[in-house]
């Protein structure tokens, strides 16, 4: 696992915080953790679990992969694979756990079908078709 990034996490989540009109208590309270450690995390003193930036996400708005990507908890993907985890995480219809069970999914097909889900690199660029995957069989 890559070493948490968190002082531009703190950066970044303070300025989600402000874009979304919230002041430190509020979004404390929204995600759940106290104003003091939240205030840390933002000033680049602590390194948030994966669970407090899902609740974090969540409370913000945005996706919890945008934190985990922020915080130096995952790569940044390709941007077809990003678009279509953006359209999963934006589905208001589905529950928390609903994406994540969807999210692995799509992982394990594309790992599957000879997609590196982790850097993004596929085989688009040798001439197979990423979506359509029984034509490369």
């Amino acid at each position: 696992m890559a070493s948490l990034n968190v002082g531009n996490l703190g950066e970044y989540l303070r300025e989600q915080r402000r874009t979304a009109q919230l002041s430190l208590r509020q979004l404390a309270d929204a995600a759940g953790v106290s104003n003091p450690y939240l205030s840390q995390i933002e000033r680049g003193l602590r390194k948030p679990s994966a669970d407090i930036l899902q609740q974090l996400a969540k409370a913000l708005r945005i996706s919890a992969e945008t934190l985990y990507v922020q915080a130096g908890i995952l790569d940044e993907r390709s941007p077809e694979a990003a678009g279509t985890r953006s359209v999963i995480l934006a589905d208001p219809s589905l529950s928390e756990r609903q994406k994540q069970v969807l999210l692995q999914i799509y992982e394990s097909f594309r790992k599957e079908n000879g997609l590196d889900a982790g850097t993004g690199t596929d085989s688009v660029a040798d001439g197979s078709d990423a979506d359509h995957p029984q034509a490369s069989n």
